[in-house]
């Protein structure tokens, strides 16, 4: 009847210089995180160790070469290797052929036969990101430059890149800064070409290195479908059923006002003409393409702008000579974007649901809740209200010896299983 299961560390080692390690039997926590607003993913593990680990590789570390544990004999100074696969009953984790490296090792509990100590781990993205600067020119489409950036500075294999391509050409100077934030910054300025609605998300997981459109993750199909109701099943059969609840966020009428989500006042100014154009951009005028439920409902009288932007239009900057373009111009993308991103996180929830590995930042899934009524539910066992679709914004797999779970942040629109 029990909806979570132990998961089986398949191969689970350290690497220094050749020296490996097998952690698998000292290994009493594994927590693995995504995050669409995170360019890496990261880990953390607990681990127990006896010192009886191994021998020390230098007379340096023990002159009378006796065994030690992991953290003083190998020694573990960080960028080591950790290689791992963990099996769980919906799916496998593997990171044998892409090893996180270790960004720090602190000791929590040390006694005289024993000590606890956490790896605290990164994708190598990170430390590639640290090391490289963008200090070229890119011209074009940006979806083309976010690739050249990807493939040439972090050296990325063009099988885990994963791009969905953008609409607009956009010039611009790399100014010196590392690439993740430039591709951060190149997100909130592209549209999608299959897609009217701006946004993108630039992140990584553990298929590869993403930057898609909101539009076109909140379009996909279901991941899951996953299921919140009193009880648990008698045959075992509890894989998609959401064993913890916590909402966090549904519905902000102040902050969706500050932020503009409604109504907005745009003011560009043309540096050509030293004129300023006047735009009022509102969401029931100009709706979205693409939403997780039904279509956006705006309050009564919120008609009028609560916010202004303002805009110096990019007139051929990094062109030679005298130029007369707008440099992917910002009426096209920028007062919708910023009501693409808000409108997004309209609601929020943090469940816990038997671990599935399978699941990556950026899915879909589909939430049933149980309707509440005195009514007969044969009618209709689920609230059609809030259950739906739920985009997973933050993932974490967590791993240890006798359960594991899968810890989801998910976020949407708009209400109701009718999507549009």
């Amino acid at each position: 009847m029990s909806a979570s299961v132990s998961s089986l560390y398949e191969h689970l080692y350290i690497d220094r210089n050749g020296k490996r390690v097998d952690l698998a039997g000292k290994t009493i926590s594994f927590k693995y995180y995504e995050s669409v607003f995170s360019p890496v993913v990261t880990a953390n593990m607990v681990l127990v160790d006896t010192g009886s680990s191994l021998i020390p590789t230098s007379s340096s570390q023990d002159k009378q070469g006796r065994t030690g544990s992991i953290v003083n004999s190998l020694p573990i100074t960080g960028n080591e290797n950790l290689e791992f696969k963990i099996r769980s009953k919906q799916g496998t984790l593997d990171f044998q052929l892409n090893p996180l490296i270790v960004n720090g090792a602190p000791v929590a509990a040390q006694e005289s036969n024993r000590e606890v100590f956490t790896l605290a781990l990164t994708s190598k993205l990170s430390v590639e990101n640290e090391k490289t600067i963008v200090s070229k020119t890119y011209t074009g489409k940006i979806s083309d430059s976010i690739r050249k950036i990807l493939r040439d500075e972090l050296k990325i294999q063009s099988s885990k890149i994963f791009i969905d391509e953008t609409k607009f050409s956009y010039d611009f100077y790399g100014a010196n800064q590392d690439p993740f934030k430039v591709l951060v910054t190149l997100a909130s300025k592209s549209v999608p070409a299959a897609h009217k609605d701006p946004g993108y998300f630039f992140y990584e997981t553990a298929s590869g290195i993403n930057f898609k459109s909101i539009s076109n993750l909140i379009s996909s199909r279901p991941k899951a479908t996953y299921v919140r109701n009193s009880v648990l099943r008698a045959d075992d059969n509890n894989d998609f059923k959401i064993l913890s609840l916590k909402p966090f966020k549904n519905q902000n009428t102040i902050n969706a006002l500050r932020s503009g989500v409604y109504s907005s006042r745009n003011i560009f100014f043309d540096p050509r003409t030293f004129k300023y154009d006047e735009v009022i951009v509102k969401l029931g005028e100009q709706k979205l393409e693409k939403y997780l439920g039904k279509q956006a409902d705006i309050p009564q009288g919120f008609d009028d702008f609560t916010r202004t932007h303002f805009h110096i239009l990019d007139v051929s900057s990094l062109t030679s000579g005298v130029g007369i373009d707008v440099n992917n111009d910002p009426k096209q993308w920028q007062a919708k974007s910023t009501t693409r991103y808000n409108l997004l996180f309209t609601q929020g929830l943090n469940i816990v649901v038997p671990c599935n590995p399978q699941l990556r930042a950026g899915d879909v899934v589909e939430c049933l809740f149980e309707k509440v009524t005195i009514d007969n539910k044969n009618l209709g066992a689920y609230d059609e209200h809030q259950s739906g679709k739920y985009l997973i914004v933050n993932l974490c797999h967590s791993f240890d010896p006798t359960r594991s779970f899968t810890s989801l942040t998910l976020v949407r629109d708009t209400y109701g299983l009718i999507t549009k």
